[in-house]
């Protein structure tokens, strides 16, 4: 104990030496010039065309993924296929959005690992969802119940602080959006009981430190899940996201569905987790007509929305068929954080900085202000609205040494911009 004083009584002695020499103020000129890391229009990975086009204008793509690619037999994983969709997407230079289903519409291939099925009682169940022959895992498997749970620990220790992976989605029901629709609904057989809900989300919630992760909208349903009859798991760290984003109606009054289901869980939840979503598929002309300018299809524009619900990404893998790069470029570029200094200063011992965040969204990954391989110990993360944050690198910045933002998760190809002009 008396060493850790000690140390304590050093550190507070360096910087006390630090500050009683008078800082000079440093100048610094830097512009945001594309889309950022962790934000803006997200596209498949299996999207070719658009990816290549977009170049790094599009930080992040999405793939669906399913347990049973990668558990064939009890305790023996090969991540061989989620590491396919990482490392391609990264060499890219973009980081993932993954989102495990159990269910797809029109999708009759097992979604549960071999060894589960072939348990004596397992339920196979093929039904029409969306009128559509679909598999369904069967609920009632304790077995499969608690396979879930150890896949996602054993997913967790993997992957949690592996830099190709930006967010998580998870879910249950068809695409894992909390609902089977035009489906066969019943709770504890086609469908996970609330009680183990619960226990699956105490779990993620416990699971991922690094990963942010989120749920769908839909999960407002007081039918389906549990957070109507146990308020208290609203304080988990879940962000959202919104799988018909800007339909005819999403937002005419606080009643309707989707605006309704975003304040359910708190109109404020964007400080703490993401959101997120897809444009709506409900009708071809809300994909066409998604990023017009001025209006978009609906008589309101994708930045308008981005801002009411302070949106970090969003899925619009047909936009590439529909806009310009230019104009995805500028849809990406309103979302998210932007950051800027506002302060940049040195005493000859140490680097002060101060920084802004003047983006819709706060930064949900640690970021830290850095010189060379020297970070400040203050991240960033969280940093919004009027907050303005003082941070202070151990060293001295130089012609050499030029301020840049540092994170643990960021590929080496990605570059974190900020605004200057002093």
């Amino acid at each position: 104990m008396k060493k850790i004083h000690e140390l304590v009584l050093l550190v507070w002695c360096i910087y006390s030496t630090a500050y009683a020499q008078q800082f000079v103020n440093l100048s610094l000129q830097s512009r945001i010039t594309q889309v950022q890391p962790y934000c803006g229009m997200v596209f498949w990975t299996d999207n070719g065309t658009a990816l290549q086009a977009l170049a790094n204008n599009v930080q992040l793509e999405f793939s669906y993924l399913i347990p049973s690619d990668i558990v064939s037999d009890s305790g023996i994983y090969n991540w061989s296929v989620v590491e396919s969709v990482l490392t391609r997407a990264e060499n890219r230079g973009h980081q993932c959005i993954l989102r495990f289903r159990d269910t797809y519409p029109g999708v009759t291939s097992p979604s549960v690992p071999l060894y589960i099925r072939s348990q004596s009682g397992y339920r196979t169940q093929l039904m029409p969802v969306e009128n559509k022959r679909t598999y369904i895992p069967d609920w009632s498997s304790v077995s499969y119940q608690n396979f879930l749970l150890e896949f996602f620990e054993k997913f967790a220790q993997k992957y949690d602080q592996d830099p190709r992976l930006a967010y998580l989605q998870v879910g249950f029901g068809s695409y894992a959006e909390y609902h089977l629709y035009k489906g066969p609904f019943a709770a504890g057989r086609t469908f996970p009981t609330k009680s183990y809900q619960e226990t699956f989300l105490s779990h993620i919630h416990a699971k991922f430190i690094k990963t942010p992760w989120s749920i769908s909208i839909d999960a407002a349903d007081k039918t389906t899940t549990p957070f109507v009859s146990n308020p208290s798991l609203k304080k988990l760290s879940f962000g959202l996201f919104d799988d018909s984003f800007m339909h005819q109606q999403h937002s005419s009054t606080d009643a309707e569905y989707n605006r309704a289901s975003w304040l359910f869980f708190g109109k404020d939840r964007f400080l703490k987790s993401p959101s997120g979503g897809e444009f709506s598929y409900y009708t071809k002309y809300d994909q066409q007509h998604a990023l017009d300018l001025p209006d978009g299809p609906h008589g309101r524009s994708f930045e308008s929305f981005a801002a009411q619900y302070h949106i970090t990404y969003m899925i619009g893998n047909d936009q590439y068929e529909f806009q310009s790069a230019n104009r995805i470029t500028q849809a990406s570029m309103a979302t998210g954080y932007k950051l800027k200094v506002t302060s940049y200063k040195t005493n000859g011992l140490v680097t002060e900085v101060k920084i802004k965040n003047t983006g819709i969204a706060p930064l949900y990954h640690d970021v830290y202000p850095c010189l060379g391989n020297v970070s400040s110990s203050t991240s960033l993360k969280g940093l919004y609205g009027n907050e303005e944050r003082t941070c202070i690198i151990p060293l001295v910045a130089s012609d050499s040494l030029k301020l840049q933002m540092c994170a643990p998760k960021l590929l080496p190809s990605q570059q974190i911009q900020f605004e200057a002009d002093l």
